[in-house]
C-alpha cells in the first residue's frame, strides 16, 4: 500500500510583504475635509466658551456691584437723666428716656425707602417705652438718617417696680437696656423696587450712675438681621 505525502504550503517573499493599498485623490480629500470641519468645531466650541466664561463674569461683577446691602445701625446716646439722682430723682412719672440712632445707607446707587419704623426700650426684656416714625421717608445713597426722640408721658410706660430695680442696678454697677429698632424697608435700583424685607436692629445700653451713656456703648454698631 502506498501513503501519499501531504503537500506542504510554500510561503514566498511576495506573500510575506503587506499588501500596500492604493487610496483615491476623493478619499484623502474626504479626509482632509473631516480634518478641517474637526478643528473648526474646536475652535467653535471655544469661541463659545470663552464667551460663556466673559459672559459670567461680567454678571457676576454686576451682582457684586448692585447687590443691596443692609442699613447700619449706630447708637450715637441714650440717656435717662433721672438716674442719676438716685432716689432723689422722683418715681418713674419724672422720668424720661433720650435716645438717638444712626441709620446708614452705604450703598452705591442703591437708596432705601423706610415704610414703617418703630423704636423700643426694652429693661430685663420688658417694653419700658417705644416711638414710632408715622411719615414714611426714602434715603438716598451713602446717606445717614437719624432717628431721635424723648420718650415720656405715654410713650414711657416704666412701672414703679421697674424703677426701683433700675435703682437697686444702679448702686451695683451699669444699669442695662435693650434698643430695638424695626422697620420696613424697600431697596430702590434705578427704577425697580425690591419687595418688603422686616428690617430688625438690636443695641445693647449700658448706663453709669450718672444715668448716661457708657463710652463703650457710645457709636457702637447694632446688629441687623431680616425676617
Amino acid at each position: 500500500m502506498q501513503y501519499s505525502r501531504p503537500e506542504l504550503p510554500v510561503h514566498g517573499r511576495d506573500q510575506d510583504r503587506p499588501i500596500r493599498r492604493h487610496h483615491s485623490a476623493s478619499y484623502y480629500a474626504h479626509r482632509v475635509k473631516e480634518s478641517l470641519t474637526t478643528r473648526v468645531s474646536k475652535l467653535i466650541c471655544s469661541i463659545f466658551l470663552g464667551l460663556l466664561a466673559i459672559v459670567g463674569l461680567i454678571t457676576f461683577i454686576l451682582w457684586l456691584s448692585l447687590r443691596p446691602h443692609r442699613p447700619r445701625i449706630f447708637l450715637n446716646d441714650f440717656s435717662v437723666p433721672a438716674l442719676g439722682q438716685g432716689g432723689g430723682g422722683g418715681g418713674p412719672e419724672n422720668a424720661h428716656i433720650n435716645f438717638r440712632v444712626t441709620a446708614r445707607n452705604s450703598n452705591q446707587g442703591i437708596g432705601i425707602y423706610y415704610d414703617a419704623s418703630q423704636v423700643t426700650v426694652y429693661y430685663r426684656e420688658k417694653s419700658v417705652g417705644g416711638y414710632q416714625v408715622l411719615t414714611p421717608f426714602y434715603q438716598q445713597p451713602k446717606n445717614s438718617t437719624l432717628f431721635a426722640s424723648t420718650l415720656s408721658g405715654s410713650s414711657l410706660t416704666m412701672t414703679e417696680s421697674q424703677w426701683k430695680q433700675m435703682l437697686n442696678d444702679r448702686s451695683r454697677g451699669p444699669v442695662t437696656f435693650r434698643l430695638e429698632l424695626t422697620s420696613t424697608i424697600r431697596f430702590k435700583i434705578s427704577s425697580w423696587n425690591s419687595k418688603h424685607h422686616r428690617m430688625h436692629a438690636n443695641c445693647p445700653v449700658g448706663l453709669g450712675q450718672d444715668g448716661m451713656l457708657l463710652p463703650v456703648y457710645m457709636d457702637k454698631r447694632c446688629p441687623v438681621y431680616f425676617y
